[in-house]
């Protein structure tokens, strides 16, 4: 199998332009001797940016044909999975073209509450970004990883950016940690619980009737509400105001 045709069985397109690659670099706010992940770095593109914005760079690629070029460019690089890589344990960041087939998943390793992540700037299918970045509806998920970080789409990249291009735009996901978290990381399990349970039986199996009035009262959503109809906010309020009635 080709390259190419590996690229594809694996949802990878790579960006056509080194001077938007360090566009993006740049809008991501890395700073030299930034400690800065290029996951899924392919040919190398965001790679070569974060060097010469003087980030202590790793790039971590799966293919190896493509990390032995990389490892000819650039002096860290990790041949491995980014499903299976150790994370640093020092604050890091990411900046990244994450392979599409795999773009959630990445991201659910990532935006765990126990991780060293400062922020992440990575592009992803648009309809993952605008699913995860969206006020409301919210999902599970989504809740749960906004409660440890700001999500933000920042930008769309069309089709014609990418070689080969992907059947969708793409879009950067922007995910910032929050210096006051919606609640504690040590309570993150719990939490986590309370959240799929809330997701799968609705807000009336966590709250008795009564509170749940005064709760949608005070906390501005109605108290027939559908779970994906509270954001991050409410979700974490009702949370921790179970937790004390307990």
């Amino acid at each position: 199998m080709s390259v190419r045709e590996r690229q594809l069985a694996h949802g990878r397109h790579f960006l056509r332009s080194s001077a938007l690659a360090a566009e993006l670099v740049q809008a991501a706010g890395v700073e030299p001797g930034d400690l800065v992940l290029d996951i899924g770095a392919g040919a190398g593109a965001l790679s070569a940016a974060l060097v010469r914005a003087g980030a202590d760079t790793v790039a971590i690629e799966l293919d190896p044909v493509l990390a032995a070029r990389l490892r000819s460019r650039f002096p860290r690089v990790v041949e491995c999975d980014a499903l299976t890589v150790p994370l640093p344990r020092d604050p890091f960041r990411v900046v990244a073209n994450l392979p599409f087939a795999v773009g959630t998943s990445i991201l659910r390793r990532l935006l765990r509450p126990e991780t060293a992540l400062l922020s992440a700037d990575v592009i992803v299918d648009w309809r993952l970004a605008d699913k995860r970045a969206a006020v409301w509806p919210t999902t599970r998920v989504g809740v749960e990883w906004t409660t440890w970080f700001r999500l933000e789409l920042v930008r769309r990249l069309p089709r014609c950016c990418f070689a080969p291009p992907p059947s969708v735009d793409a879009a950067v996901l922007r995910a910032s940690r929050r210096d006051e978290p919606l609640a504690a990381v040590d309570e993150a399990a719990r939490y986590r619980r309370f959240l799929e349970r809330g997701f799968r039986d609705g807000i009336r199996s966590l709250v008795p009737p009564r509170t749940l009035k005064r709760l949608a009262n005070d906390l501005g959503f109605d108290r027939r509400a559908a779970p994906r109809d509270l954001d991050a906010r409410q979700w974490a309020a009702v949370y921790q105001h179970m937790k004390r009635a307990c």
